[in-house]
């Protein structure tokens, strides 16, 4: 969950009136948030970089406040305020409006088709005649990075610019470039730099260096120019500063690159609505047309209002409550759904821009939950009793790992993934002859295909224990994946047992002793037919001779044996091993 931190004399002048600690804990959660933590930034520097770097700091009360991911329209104080003095019924959800500029065309952005190679599209909109304080700016500043750690998944798919409009003159145009021939002044920097100069720069930065590798690997770099060719910003790395924003700022261009359209839209309608109000007709944007390259213009932001239709009943059934229609839509009017009953008995309720977290009626259905209050809602007993009961399969795997550890061996829990050398090479296989399940865009070597067996997990385990003292006994009992044509997915998990035993001598008996005891403790008696024997077998893994297949109630269930040399000598171990491998699904 996003942290956003609020000055507690600035909250408290916003809302009107000051809280106590537990006062304003208790609101939050009433409004469905979490009061996370009470500190100062003196306290944050000494707590992150010592007191040394605290000297000088401020003392100012912070309040640390804990919103859900999906209200970006929280993540700011003057969203944050908004909502709460809407949901303290103090004022009304505000309407927002796209006005036409008054001085002719609004201002355009030119999308030319090099940009699709790197980031496709763009939107735009203008914040006109708009007053800024330091308080003001500062919360500005610190949206655009919350959205950009959240909704814009850390810039890959939106990257915001924001820039003085009367400092540069439209149209604008977003292109790609071939790096050498971007060069212009970046945000804060003295000197201009080209592109290549820029990323070689920003590796060291703490902030930058995170977002370099978005574009750093493609032919062309995404950039945009006013009609002069000043540089407003190379997305997603930085502004240029020639048109940075300010205190004296009185016009702000917004422009928003991305590769998600939606998500462009949203974080564009989530900027203009937090900070309309500061306009000179509050909650009013000016529009922006955006020309795509083959021709079609859109007209940002949308700031599109929308209505869902849904009944009292269905709110009580799933809330469990019982209030009237026209209480319900009061509820929803608290959380900034302004919602009023139709002459047909159901409640039309409007979604704001700002609400983009609003999919499907069970969206609403939470938020007339919240402001019902869930310490408000009755307990009840369910109508239909069920009885919980555990997975037979769990059960038999729990039952048998006590008795495994009560037979003197340890139980180790290896990784489901390894390499393909792991389940073939290594034991003297052939991948291809292997069911195994393979990773597509595997991440490393270790981590390639989903284990066929638990035998290379625990062989690693040991490799990475040889200073213990011997012998190391250790056994698994986990999942393995198995390739299947029958199934819906194409692969099913088996559920196995291995063990192993490595010491001085191979300690074959020692395994076959083991055998017995889970025999045993399953009830299956040895002999022929509904019993359990072994038989001779060859396999690759194990030393000639040395290998016995195992088989239960009729059907092979596994293998036992000294594993071979070479499997010891490729898992790094120097004594004998032997093993046991078994499938223990058939005993459910």
């Amino acid at each position: 969950m996003p942290t956003v931190s609020v000055k507690r004399d600035l909250i408290f002048q916003a809302l009107g009136r000051k809280y106590t600690d537990e006062e304003f804990d208790e609101l939050c959660f009433e409004f469905g948030l979490e009061l996370d933590e009470i500190t100062t930034e003196r306290d944050i520097i000494s707590r992150e970089q010592g007191d040394v770097r605290a000297e000088g700091a401020s003392d100012v009360v912070l309040y640390k406040i804990d919103v859900p991911a999906n209200r970006y329209d929280l993540l700011c104080l003057e969203g944050l305020v908004r909502g709460l003095q809407v949901f303290k019924e103090r004022a009304e959800a505000p309407r927002y409006r796209r006005l036409s500029p008054s001085d002719g065309a609004p201002q355009r952005l030119l999308i030319t088709e090099e940009t699709a190679a790197v980031r496709p599209h763009a939107v735009a909109a203008v914040l006109r005649n708009i007053s800024l304080t330091q308080e003001r700016y500062d919360s500005f500043i610190e949206l655009q990075e919350k959205l950009h750690q959240n909704v814009c998944r850390k810039r890959t798919l939106v990257a915001i610019g924001t820039h003085d409009l009367d400092t540069i003159s439209g149209p604008f145009t977003y292109t790609a470039r071939l790096p050498a021939q971007i060069r212009f002044r970046p945000l804060n920097q003295s000197q201009e730099l080209t592109a290549l100069e820029m990323m070689s720069m920003y590796k060291s930065d703490s902030h930058l260096r995170h977002y370099l590798h978005i574009i750093e690997d493609k032919p062309v770099y995404p950039v945009i120019y006013d009609s002069n060719g000043v540089v407003l910003s190379m997305p997603p790395i930085i502004n240029g500063d020639h048109s940075r924003i300010s205190l004296n700022t009185k016009n702000v261009f917004i422009e928003c690159t991305a590769t998600d359209l939606t998500k462009a839209k949203i974080v564009l309608d989530m900027i203009v609505t937090m900070f309309s109000e500061y306009c000179e007709q509050p909650f009013t944007v000016e529009e922006a047309e955006v020309v795509y390259p083959d021709g079609r213009t859109c007209v940002y932001p949308e700031l599109a209002y929308r209505t869902e239709t849904l009944t009292g009943d269905f709110i009580n059934q799933k809330v469990g409550i019982s209030e009237s229609a026209e209480h319900i839509a009061q509820l929803l009017t608290r959380m900034c759904l302004r919602s009023e009953v139709g002459e047909d008995g159901q409640i039309q309720v409007e979604i704001p821009p700002t609400r983009s977290d609003v999919i499907h009626a069970c969206d609403i259905m939470e938020d007339a939950a919240i402001a019902y209050g869930f310490n408000n809602i009755v307990r009840t007993t369910p109508r239909t009793y069920t009885v919980a009961n555990q997975l037979p399969l769990n059960k038999l795997t729990e039952l048998l790992r006590q008795d495994l550890a009560a037979a003197s061996f340890t139980e180790a829990l290896t990784f489901a993934l390894c390499s393909q050398e792991d389940i073939a090479d290594k034991l003297g296989r052939n991948i291809s002859e292997i069911r195994a399940v393979h990773i597509a865009n595997p991440k490393t070597a270790e981590f390639q295909v989903a284990r066929t067996t638990l035998l290379p997990g625990l062989l690693k385990t040991l490799a990475a224990n040889r200073k213990m003292p011997l012998p190391l006994k250790l056994f698994e009992i986990s999942d393995v994946v198995l390739k299947d044509d029958t199934r819906d997915v194409g692969a099913r998990n088996s559920r196995r047992l291995c063990a192993v035993y490595y010491n001085k001598s191979p300690g074959f008996e020692v395994i076959h002793g083991l055998l017995d005891r889970v025999m045993q403790l399953l009830e299956v008696n040895p002999g022929p037919g509904e019993g359990y024997h072994i038989k001779a077998s060859d396999d690759c893994s194990f030393f000639p001779g040395r290998c016995a297949e195992v088989f239960a109630r009729g059907q092979s269930i596994g293998r036992l044996g000294v594993l071979h040399p070479d499997v010891i000598s490729r898992f790094e171990l120097t004594m004998p091993c032997s093993a046991l491998d078994i499938d223990i699904e058939p005993f459910l």
